[in-house]
């Protein structure tokens, strides 16, 4: 290969929707992609082919929808190959935050709701189908988001991350890359999809809840919450990580070789792709002096393919300035090769190829399947949680009259996240819809929006107010929202730079506080006067500081984006139809004053505040269920723990047990409890049950003695009955 040949295939230069345009007949080609593939004879990878959103401006007028999409992306592909003198194919590479981000993709829930479901065994089958579908469509490469630990609320991308806890996420994210790339192999089915894992590493850590902040990370803090999902994802086989646009002790990760190359390469052993997040490496410049230099440091950090920026378009004159040696050059470019060999893409570069030697039906390439609605009403279904509960839920048979209110009541938009793609109408339910549909003949359902989503018009109430006072319960469905808009600003990497009026969450919609719109407070508060029973439900991407819905309702749920079909998973829970079984997968604060309020915090002496409780309003791992459980003892057997879990309650239910240990004799200082197992288990009215988890050596490591503690939240497991183990050093 020659070096433009090679620095071609190391870039990431395009936005894909700019590669193609929409005509009568199909789809033509732009001058843009002809420029593109002249400039380095081929191409490398092509980002966001299919992707549909605000930023792009792709919806169904626009760009391709599941029965067209696979001609898209081989009518781009026989123009790579037929641009590259040795016909390469490219890379196509895609958005997959919780499902496949393109027109007609399965919406799942965002990743802060798989966390609350602590179960990753569905998981993986909502992986898997999101796989099916990004290959079916053309597309080669998954970009997910599974890396960040939640650790300050206020950050807008809270929702992207599986929960506050490393042992948790390091399950999903091990459940992420088995569902989607299947069986560890050199070869990836044709129904598989490479993960690049995001984002390596720290991201959650960044000072102030802002998103790119700066971190004072130490190294500690960085092993032991930081890295454990993204070396559980190595160790499960990921293709690929994006690195984080954060520092790490003054080093951004981009051009950070400790970290990508020390660490990742030399000390994990890892041997795939590591791709820079979006002008991640044009960013260096500001410590190298200019974008040559600036590329020359993440190649030589352990960056092997770039995404939007100039740095690594200058990699042949980064080379021929001695910047670079070729030989790092070249290993780069043959970790973006193996990655298509293992894709077969040389021997099957077109969609139509690979969809011939799958073992999934073509079916899978149209509009969002039954089993992919399936799924993702399953997933909502399971993340929901009922934090307190005075005995208003389930709603009673007695309950003929339920009026249904709040901003998030009768819409789908503010369900779905970020990193979500127009949807068609009539796509998903709502809250009210789903209770009109799952609700016993002769129950009469009313509605009232009561206020907006932001701001302070009232306005709205009084008709709220009327409806509630006639009916025997009230539904008030509150939360945020992270829906785009064409009125969006975007900046160049995509992130929100100045929200639209409704926004409260997402990528770029950081908060100093974590308060609701305050015409929300005002419409609880005017519900919860009228004396009818008020059923909060929270739609939310962050927990936010909502106090008046514990202290106000007679029961209250959180549901963190829950997906188109989140409605008719609510609508499940609040009328029996369905147990809660979700469990908080972060700490819920008081207020964002008291932050950080994560559980696992050092075992200092943790002391509270003259004007208000250190302790969070819900721990971390809490959910209540429609039935009661009784844990007993623990008993320890080596590195296995078995306890005895009972249903004392009147109907079935999931309880999930968590296995905690608190560190009382070690060469550090010790956390105040770390999660190290859980298992989830479903008893019938009076069941008993012996669970038993297991413990990895490796999570005792550097430990004298330590407490196991067994109880369903990690503020139970301080009180919890413990079991002391005593190790050798």
């Amino acid at each position: 290969m020659t070096l433009r040949e090679k620095v071609g295939q190391l870039n990431q230069r395009m936005y894909g929707w700019n590669a193609y345009r929409r005509t009568r007949s199909g789809f033509e080609l732009t001058e843009a992609l002809h420029a593109e593939t002249e400039r380095f004879a081929g191409l490398g990878a092509l980002y966001g082919l299919l992707r549909a959103d605000a930023w792009s401006g792709v919806d169904h007028a626009t760009g391709a929808g599941a029965a067209d999409s696979a001609a898209l992306a081989d009518l781009v592909q026989r123009h790579v190959v037929g641009e590259s003198r040795l016909g390469i194919p490219a890379l196509f590479v895609e958005e997959v935050p919780h499902g496949h981000m393109a027109l007609d993709g399965t919406v799942f829930p965002v990743n802060l709701a798989v966390g609350a479901t602590w179960d990753p065994e569905l998981y993986e089958q909502a992986a898997a189908h999101a796989a099916v579908e990004l290959r079916s469509r053309g597309a080669h490469l998954a970009l997910v988001s599974a890396l960040d630990i939640a650790r300050d609320p206020r950050w807008g991308r809270t929702e992207e991350c599986f929960g506050e806890d490393p042992y948790l996420a390091s399950r999903l994210t091990e459940a992420l890359v088995r569902g989607m790339q299947g069986n560890p192999g050199e070869l990836f089915a044709p129904d598989k999809a490479p993960v690049v894992l995001k984002h390596f590493a720290g991201q959650g850590a960044t000072i102030g809840g802002r998103n790119s902040a700066e971190s004072e990370l130490g190294a500690r803090e960085l092993h032991e919450i930081h890295l454990p999902a993204a070396r559980a994802g190595v160790r499960a086989g990921a293709a690929a990580v994006m690195a984080a646009y954060n520092e790490v002790d003054g080093m951004p990760c981009a051009g950070n070789p400790a970290l990508l190359t020390e660490l990742l390469r030399e000390r994990w052993e890892f041997e795939g792709l590591v791709m820079a997040d979006g002008l991640a490496v044009d960013r260096l410049a500001r410590i190298t002096g200019d974008k040559v230099s600036a590329g020359a440091l993440a190649l030589n950090s352990g960056v092997d393919l770039s995404l939007w920026d100039e740095g690594f378009t200058h990699l042949g004159e980064a080379v021929e300035r001695g910047l670079v040696r070729e030989e790092t050059l070249d290993a780069a470019v043959t970790r973006v090769l193996h990655l298509k060999f293992r894709l077969g893409l040389f021997e099957r570069p077109y969609a139509a190829d690979q969809l011939a030697t799958s073992r999934t039906p073509p079916a899978a390439a149209a509009a969002p399947a039954t089993a992919g609605r399936d799924l993702s009403t399953a997933l909502a279904r399971a993340a929901i949680t009922l934090l307190h509960n005075n005995g208003a839920l389930p709603i009673p048979s007695t309950a003929t009259r339920i009026a249904v209110l709040g901003p998030q009541a009768a819409t789908t938009a503010h369900q779905l996240g970020d990193y979500t793609a127009p949807q068609r109408p009539g796509t998903g339910t709502s809250v009210l819809a789903g209770l009109r549909r799952f609700a016993a003949p002769g129950v009469e359902i009313t509605h009232a929006r009561g206020c907006a989503l932001t701001g302070g018009d009232t306005s709205g109430i009084p008709e709220a107010v009327a409806l509630a006072g006639a009916a025997d319960l009230a539904v008030v469905a509150l939360g945020g929202s992270s829906a785009r808009t064409p009125e969006t600003d975007f900046a160049a990497n995509g992130a929100a730079q100045q929200a639209s009026s409704q926004m409260t969450c997402g990528e770029g919609v950081d908060l100093a506080g974590l308060r609701l719109g305050e015409a929300q407070y005002a419409l609880l508060r005017a519900v919860s006067a009228t004396g009818t029973p008020a059923v909060v439900v929270l739609v939310q991407g962050r927990p936010y500081a909502v106090p008046e819905a514990a202290d106000l309702s007679a029961a209250l749920l959180t549901a963190w984006y829950p997906g188109p079909w989140g409605g008719d998973a609510i609508a499940e829970i609040l009328l029996g139809h369905a147990d809660p079984s979700g469990r908080l997968p972060v700490s819920v604060p008081r207020s964002a004053a008291q932050l950080p309020v994560y559980y696992n915090h050092k075992d200092t002496e943790y002391g509270a505040y003259v004007d208000e409780s250190a302790e969070p309003l819900y721990s971390f791992g809490h959910g209540l269920s429609y039935t009661t459980f009784a844990y007993g003892p623990p008993r320890l057997s080596g590195h296995t723990v078995a306890v005895d879990v009972t249903n004392t309650g009147e109907r079935h239910g999931r309880t999930v047990v968590q296995l905690y240990v608190r560190r009382l004799l070690t060469s550090v200082w010790p956390r105040t409890l770390e999660l190290c197992a859980f298992e989830a288990v479903t008893l019938a009215a009076g069941e008993l049950r012996t669970v038993t988890l297991h413990l990895d050596p490796d999570q005792l490591a550097g430990t004298g003695t330590a407490e196991i503690r067994v109880a369903e939240s990690a503020r139970a497991a301080l009180t919890a009955v413990p079991v002391v183990l005593r190790l050798t050093r």
